[in-house]
């Protein structure tokens, strides 16, 4: 049985990479971080409510606040860095629920500072060893084509559909950062996951550039399944229906392996290696243990090899 320090296979890939955002992301690369520049995370960037939100709708820009959020999961023991960046303002004020760091990198990107190189500069203001990029540097909105032919604009939109769309679209065609391309043509490992399956994951899927990358890149690519249901449409989606949704939408059958905490029928994902373990945190039973996950990535990847 594999021991929890046992990151033999992890600790020789020479890039992984994964792919997401919010605290799904995070949870990844601070049960990561030990790969150091070994590991990059490519993050999407169409949220638009909360802080990110308000932000967007008044001066326009990218989506940092998952960029903010993966940055300081990173970080495994806080520091008065840490703790600025992620100071959100309270009272009833304009500044009322800002968090400072998203102020710092909107502030940043209105400096005509490229946001791929405002992470850097953060990254090294914090300390943080590991690379965070972009889905892309250009500011866009996630969409939803509904079984009616509507269309629905913006992620908060998209979360609250009653219904699981057709299909997605990014609105504008923006170009993929080309780091985040070159980050996937060299990896041997990408992740996909966990987070919020539609609004997380998929809109990074949904670059042109990302697509043909992921269509010629040799890694192993590995699916990290949820925790617990979201409150979602893609609530409705078996672990075999997701895989099947980022197949589609890339145009090749690129997930080789799933982990995932629930026994299912392993006829569902015939298509793939299933790995199922227990992977619940103490503290909060529906985040990842770090060192659970990155003790189930391991074993993925010497079931892979």
């Amino acid at each position: 049985m594999t021991t929890l320090n046992n990151n033999t296979h992890l600790k020789q890939i020479k890039h992984l990479v994964a792919i997401g955002g919010g605290h799904g992301l995070g949870r990844v690369m601070s049960s990561l971080s030990f790969l150091k520049g070994q590991l990059t995370g490519i993050v999407a960037t169409t949220d638009n409510g909360g802080s990110t939100g308000r932000i967007r709708d008044a001066h326009g820009g990218i989506a940092w606040g998952d960029l903010r959020n993966c940055l300081t999961q990173i970080i495994a023991n806080p520091t008065t860095a840490s703790a600025v960046f992620e100071y959100r303002f309270g009272g009833t004020g304009e500044l009322a629920g800002h968090n400072l760091g998203n102020l710092i990198l909107k502030a940043l990107e209105d400096m005509n500072i490229r946001p791929t190189k405002a992470i850097n500069l953060i990254r090294n203001f914090l300390k943080v060893k590991s690379f965070l990029l972009p889905m892309s540097d250009s500011p866009v909105h996630l969409g939803a084509i509904l079984p009616s032919g509507e269309q629905i604009l913006g992620e908060v939109a998209v979360d609250s559909l009653q219904q699981l769309p057709d299909s997605l679209f990014l609105s504008p065609n923006v170009p993929a950062s080309p780091e985040a391309v070159n980050a996937i043509l060299q990896a041997e490992v990408i992740l996909l996951g966990p987070g919020s399956f539609l609004t997380s994951i998929m809109p990074i899927l949904l670059l042109p550039e990302i697509i043909q990358a992921l269509k010629v890149s040799s890694a192993k690519i590995i699916f990290i399944d949820n925790l617990g249901v979201e409150h979602s449409p893609s609530a409705s989606l078996s672990l075999s229906d997701r895989i099947q949704w980022i197949n589609k939408t890339v145009g090749k059958d690129i997930v080789n392996g799933a982990i995932t905490p629930i026994q299912i029928d392993n006829e569902q994902t015939s298509e793939v290696k299933l790995l199922v373990r227990k992977l619940n945190a103490d503290d909060v039973t529906y985040r990842h243990d770090r060192y659970l996950l990155r003790s189930a990535i391991n074993d993925m990847i010497a079931e892979l090899s």
